[in-house]
């Protein structure tokens, strides 16, 4: 007996509170997650990272070797200085020295990746002046780039989802969902083949140093807001048409940006999507004062319902009462 009571005293609970256990799941769900990725990433870089050590630890010694004249302190002294300037985008190898990284296509090209939170990191402001004018610019202009955002995948996705699913829908008799369904994936493989597997053939074909899965590697990162900057096209000594190619990738960046909020906006309206979201999401509840409101009113209107009668009969009462009645004293007729 007490453990049927507890038993649905727990499911009862449950039921009470699936919302909350679900977004407990999410969250474990979601640490677990980074915690694979970690073991992964560890389990396949670090053996790289091991033998890249050692290569430079070798290299740097035989260079010492070769030449006895300069010491190891001097040498680590102009490593630290060299990668340092390297951070900020300056190389010191010569056949690097002819790319500027403040020209303005340069320029414009960060000015995209700072707006847009890509963010590559190859490139920093030197001067304290461009630190502040890159906080200021950032301030304004995030916000501007998402309303920007905003507004353009608004008005694309009145065109090219909403329109479409709507005439198949209303026209062919299709099953709205399913029709959903079926849009959003061919909008995911357009978008995939025109601004994923299309650009990382030109871009491999465009970079010496490139193959293939590094540009589709570089197009994902670039679209994905994720930046990490290991991989950034134009930055060749031997570039041909460096800035027109620097305006182009910027262009690439602004536009395929936008597919892919369109492409992820059109999977969100889908209503199996729809549902999964409620499941972690909480309930909305009814304002206090709304809820106040609608007691009242139907108290009101229960007791107004509750008295009709009575005020009917009273005031029936007032017209036949007892000071309108006429008696047979008073009337000789009834006399």
């Amino acid at each position: 007996m007490l453990q049927s009571l507890a038993s649905n005293s727990c499911v009862r609970l449950i039921q009470t509170h699936k919302s909350t256990w679900y977004f407990v799941s999410l969250v474990l769900g979601y640490i677990l997650y980074l915690i694979f990725g970690a073991v992964v990433f560890s389990s396949v870089e670090l053996p790289y990272e091991d033998l890249l050590r050692q290569e430079l630890r070798a290299i740097k010694k035989q260079f010492l070797q070769e030449n006895e004249c300069l010491s190891e302190e001097r040498l680590e002294r102009f490593l630290k200085k060299a990668l340092d300037a390297s951070n900020y985008g300056v190389s010191i190898l010569n056949n690097a020295s002819v790319n500027w990284n403040w020209d303005f296509t340069s320029a414009l090209f960060f000015a995209s990746t700072v707006l847009s939170t890509t963010g590559y990191g190859h490139t920093a402001p030197l001067s304290d002046g461009g630190k502040a004018f890159c906080i200021l610019y950032s301030v304004i202009g995030i916000p501007f780039t998402l309303l920007f955002l905003t507004a353009v995948v608004q008005r694309i996705m009145v065109f090219s989802t909403r329109r479409p699913i709507a005439y198949f829908h209303t026209n062919w008799g299709f099953s709205k969902p399913l029709v959903a369904i079926v849009h959003a994936t061919i909008l995911a493989v357009l978008a995939v083949s025109c601004f994923f597997l299309i650009p990382a053939t030109i871009f491999s074909a465009l970079e010496e140093n490139w193959n293939f899965l590094e540009s589709f590697y570089f197009c994902f990162i670039s679209l994905s807001t994720i930046g990490l900057g290991d991989y950034v096209p134009g930055e060749a000594a031997n570039q041909k048409f460096r800035e027109l190619y620097k305006v182009g990738i910027t262009v690439y960046l602004i536009l395929g940006l936008i597919v892919v909020l369109v492409v992820l906006e059109t999977f969100c309206e889908l209503q199996q999507l729809k549902q999964l979201r409620k499941m972690f999401y909480l309930k909305k509840e009814k304002p206090q004062d709304r809820m106040a409101i609608l007691e009242h009113d139907h108290l009101s209107f229960t007791t107004v319902s509750d008295r009709s009668p009575g005020q009917n009969e009273d005031k029936y009462h007032e017209f036949v009462g007892p000071q309108n009645m006429l008696t047979c004293h008073d009337d000789p007729i009834l006399q």
